[in-house]
């Protein structure tokens, strides 16, 4: 599979997505982890998760745990999971930036993952009442302490990127903001990080859990170009945003095994000139 890099570390072009299989209407537990599994002997080596992909707050750490136990034994897959949004008990979501509740939020991510150190870990979305160098500046912290190995950001806009970027002394490795054909509007965030040499990992690439089975009824573009290479709009998707700077990522979500095995195929379709600015317009 076509490679990638984050912080250093090489990994494979497509990631998987894992919050589907732990929020409200998940899949039964075989499932998921067969899903993960799958990805894994189809070539993927980077899982995205985070410690707030859960039902509610009673299953808090859910996804973090079945990603454990779906690696068991397995080396080589790079897990990216992050900290900063809580659960309500009625499923809703908060955020939380104080520097001590992400350092006690690793520490629990460490626990479920298993690890001694995280491979990456983000702070999932700022949080409007704490400063945003606060918040970072414990993610640096963490990196000093060995607790994990690569620092990220999500949801950041391109001033904040550039000051975690400076607050983590130029060791910002990753940014994971929203962008898909349907939201195009992380285009100044993406465009920041081929400049700055930090991955950018796309999350809801395919339109989010409702809407990526309607893709290509919805963007006709990316359905005809499909239909062209006998592939669907799906894997087609996925090729346009590696296409755009070799900073891209694109994490797929995913709940069965057939749908991240066609998205980590996205890696080897190759799009012309042409199509591709088809599929901007």
């Amino acid at each position: 599979m076509l490679t990638r890099r984050i912080g250093g570390v090489e990994v494979s072009a497509i990631g998987l997505g894992a919050m589907p299989m732990s929020l409200a209407g998940r899949p039964a537990r075989d499932q998921a982890i067969e899903t993960i599994r799958t990805a894994v002997e189809r070539g993927v080596t980077l899982i995205d998760t985070a410690d707030a992909y859960s039902a509610d707050d009673s299953d808090f750490g859910h996804n973090e745990e079945l990603i454990a136990e779906a690696l068991k034994g397995v080396t080589g897959v790079l897990v990216a999971t992050k900290g900063g949004h809580t659960r309500t008990p009625s499923g809703g979501w908060a955020v939380n930036g104080r520097p001590e509740y992400l350092k006690a939020a690793c520490e629990g991510s460490l626990r479920r993952l298993g690890v001694d150190a995280i491979d990456l870990y983000q702070f999932h979305r700022p949080d409007p009442e704490v400063p945003t160098a606060e918040s970072v500046g414990a993610l640096a912290e963490l990196l000093d302490e060995g607790k994990i190995r690569l620092a990220g950001v999500s949801n950041f806009n391109p001033a904040q990127i550039r000051e975690a970027n400076e607050v983590l002394g130029g060791r910002l490795a990753s940014v994971q903001n929203q962008f898909s054909p349907a939201f195009r509007s992380s285009d100044p965030e993406l465009e920041l990080c081929a400049e700055l040499d930090i991955a950018f990992l796309p999350w809801s690439p395919l339109g989010g859990i409702a809407s990526a089975a309607d893709l290509g009824s919805r963007f006709a573009a990316f359905a005809e170009v499909g239909a062209a290479h006998g592939v669907s709009p799906q894997r087609v998707c996925l090729a346009w945003m590696l296409a755009k700077a070799p900073q891209v990522v694109p994490i797929p979500g995913a709940s069965r095994p057939a749908s991240i095995t066609d998205s980590a195929a996205a890696a080897e379709l190759e799009l012309s000139a042409e199509e591709l600015r088809r599929l901007d317009g």
